[in-house]
């Protein structure tokens, strides 16, 4: 009896030692979270559910899909911060999630009273399905803690649209784990805004096999033919305006049968940017900071082989529900090169890019982030080689 009982507790110490916080959202600890929205014009709500927590949230009045809705907690009491002063010692923390809407991404921040990098310690998971429970997980890397400091543990959703959306969380866990021993992250993260490489290192470069531009104020009006007069010559471009958008689609051939090796690049080359407006004294540094930009979008519905000659926005936009047609919450917001000739390089992440390659997505769709007219070098450029490229690679 009594070996039993002590090879039972060896076998749970581990356990004990390891689980530092979590919480199973049992009606017990769900006044500790506070939560909060920001940016754009959305409202939110943290309940409690059978068993689960739900995040609520209603982006129905917002206007430009610029929103963010956080839950955080203070976890400092949990955990030995002391223990941080090892290097091999790092956060983990993990939740098992369901979504509303997919695909869409969600995101674990880490920060202290003492955080200015709040991006060091954010990673987005795409969250495929609205059926199953997701695992997903999260290790920092040079987590500057130490005693006395207040340590904040987030969970967020960003821009997923202008609808009603809910996240539910079945348990968040964080414990203070050896980077040697704790194995690899659950779900995928994703560096939120990395670096961009070397094109050099994609081994496909696929040049776009459809373009062209729709306008919803003449949705039935195939504009193909959208060019500027340039040294005596005609230049095909696609603009980026207020309700005029760009389309674009691939073809994968025999390329569609493999797996997506990481992320690819997305590379426009610039014709001309036409942008201003002082954002940040009508709406505040953070929410002003966004506009300016373009937006790249997925599209999922609609005619899957237009072509670029016959498209139109109604023809593209087959259901009056957009969201069937194009995910609400965009692959990437970017700032563009106004040089003419300039490239602009745009991240598509490893699980956006595979469900292009799929055929899942159907093609990207660019549209302007404030007032901002963009022009674009469009497939048929006399000159060559400035159309929209996708660079990426896969395997087996």
């Amino acid at each position: 009896m009594y070996k039993k009982l002590f090879i039972f507790f060896i076998i749970m110490v581990p356990t004990l030692v390891q689980s530092q916080f979590l919480d199973e959202f049992n009606e017990v600890n769900i006044n500790e979270w506070f939560f909060f929205t920001g940016d754009g014009n959305s409202t939110m709500d943290f309940v409690q559910k059978e068993d689960y927590a739900r995040v609520l949230i209603d982006a129905t009045n917002d206007k430009h899909n610029v929103w963010w809705a956080i839950i955080k907690r203070d976890v400092s009491s949990f955990l030995d911060l002391s223990k941080f002063k090892d290097p091999d010692f790092e956060l983990r923390v993990e939740a098992k999630v369901r979504v509303s809407h997919a695909p869409r991404r969600i995101n674990f921040m880490i920060n202290t009273q003492r955080t200015t990098d709040y991006h060091e310690h954010l990673r987005e998971y795409d969250i495929p399905n609205t059926e199953e429970w997701h695992i997903i997980s999260m290790t920092t890397k040079n987590l500057d803690v130490i005693p006395g400091d207040t340590l904040y543990v987030q969970l967020g959703v960003t821009d997923w649209g202008m609808d009603k959306y809910h996240v539910d969380i079945d348990y968040y866990r964080a414990d203070i784990a050896d980077v040697y021993k704790s194995g690899p992250d659950k779900g995928e993260p994703l560096i939120y805004h990395p670096s961009v490489p070397d094109v050099i290192i994609f081994s496909h470069r696929l040049n776009v096999a459809q373009d062209a531009t729709i306008n919803s104020d003449y949705p039935d009006v195939n504009f193909n033919d959208w060019h500027i007069w340039e040294n005596e010559l005609n230049i095909p471009i696609l603009t980026i305006a207020k309700n005029q958008w760009a389309i674009l689609r691939w073809d994968f051939g025999q390329i569609g049968q493999f797996k997506a090796d990481g992320a690819g690049l997305l590379e426009l080359t610039t014709h001309s940017v036409l942008k201003g407006g002082d954002y940040i004294s009508t709406f505040g540094q953070d929410l002003g900071m966004e506009f300016g930009k373009v937006r790249v979008i997925e599209i999922f519905g609609g005619d899957s082989l237009w072509k670029q000659n016959k498209v139109t926005y109604n023809a593209l936009f087959t259901e009056e529900d957009t969201s069937k047609i194009i995910n609400g919450q965009m692959v990437f917001d970017t700032e563009v090169t106004e040089v003419n000739g300039g490239k602009n390089y745009i991240t598509i992440s490893r699980p956006v890019l595979q469900r292009l390659l799929d055929g899942k997505t159907k093609g990207l769709m660019i549209k302007p982030l404030g007032a901002i007219n963009a022009s674009f070098y469009a497939s048929e450029e006399p000159m060559g080689g400035k159309g929209p490229k996708l660079y990426f690679n896969t395997k087996k």
